[in-house]
């Protein structure tokens, strides 16, 4: 017996008969031995969890492209791919689901995984933290929907009745649709014959609010790159400013212009300071 057999044993249970049968003792039974003999390779059950969970993620592909280009839109397919693996393997091991946790270390598949996601969503102009937050929208969208098909299914498990069913044995709550309006319209106009695939609506919709920011960035790249390309025209002369000098935006085509405004604005002040109107107030006042 070796640590590679235990992990796959208690995989094996966790898919037949779901997480919270899971035991030392189960899986020391599947394997013929006894539960102490399991100790001296692995702590306990949650450490077990941990080592089920990288193993599981294992079953992913991890190569991405470092950098696809945003123009031809590799990013999009590449996280809708990334996030319809995971919903598979969600299905295949419906006790993954459960095991999601903030504080809870990743493997090196995981880390691998993870590493895939980022440099899919990576070099699109988004910001650093966005990359991340992109990453984490997508994947969380991914365990919610999961926890909804699972939570249906354990419910038809139990029952014997499935969820169709169970809500066509109750169409006379639908015959008393009054008091909801926008219910009952939608109820006559068919809304929910044939319902939307909530996995492939909701990844769309997410995907679509990750493109738009993608968007949102690259116009205000283009805004910036356009104001440094042309910086306007001199106050005082009306030369074309060069747009090309990087630092502080000026004003003035060359240190004379500058002079000029300066002397300009020293007069201006003599003339207001006689007349005794500050020239705030006169600047107010046309």
């Amino acid at each position: 017996m070796n640590l590679t057999r235990i992990v796959a044993a208690a995989i094996e249970v966790a898919d037949a008969e779901g997480l919270p049968t899971l035991s030392m003792r189960r899986v020391a039974e599947r394997l013929g031995f006894t539960t102490m003999s399991l100790y001296r390779h692995v702590p306990g059950k949650a450490e077990l969890i941990e080592l089920m969970r990288d193993t599981v993620v294992g079953e992913l592909d991890v190569a991405a492209p470092d950098h696809p280009g945003a123009e031809d839109g590799d990013w999009r397919s590449g996280m809708e791919a990334w996030a319809r693996a995971h919903w598979a393997l969600h299905l295949r091991h419906p006790w993954l689901v459960h095991t999601a946790g903030s504080r809870r270390l990743p493997g090196p598949n995981i880390m691998a995984d993870y590493d895939r996601a980022l440099r899919i969503v990576e070099g699109m102009g988004l910001q650093a933290s966005e990359v991340v937050a992109v990453v984490q929208l997508v994947g969380g969208f991914v365990k919610t929907a999961a926890l909804q098909v699972h939570e249906v299914l354990r419910e038809e498990r139990e029952s014997g009745v499935s969820n169709s069913q169970w809500w066509h044995s109750r169409e006379e709550l639908f015959e008393r649709m009054r008091p909801y309006p926008a219910l009952g319209r939608l109820w006559q106009a068919g809304g929910f014959d044939e319902p939307e695939d909530p996995f492939d609506f909701g990844l769309a919709r997410t995907l679509d609010g990750v493109e738009l920011l993608i968007r949102r960035r690259r116009d205000e790249k283009c805004d910036v790159n356009a104001l440094q390309s042309h910086a306007g025209q001199c106050l005082v002369c009306g030369s074309e400013l060069d747009g090309a000098r990087r630092g502080r935006p000026r004003d003035y085509c060359s240190r004379a212009c500058q002079q000029r405004a300066y002397r300009q604005r020293r007069s201006a002040n003599s003339a207001s300071a006689g007349s005794g109107v500050p020239v705030s107030s006169a600047g107010n006042a046309l």
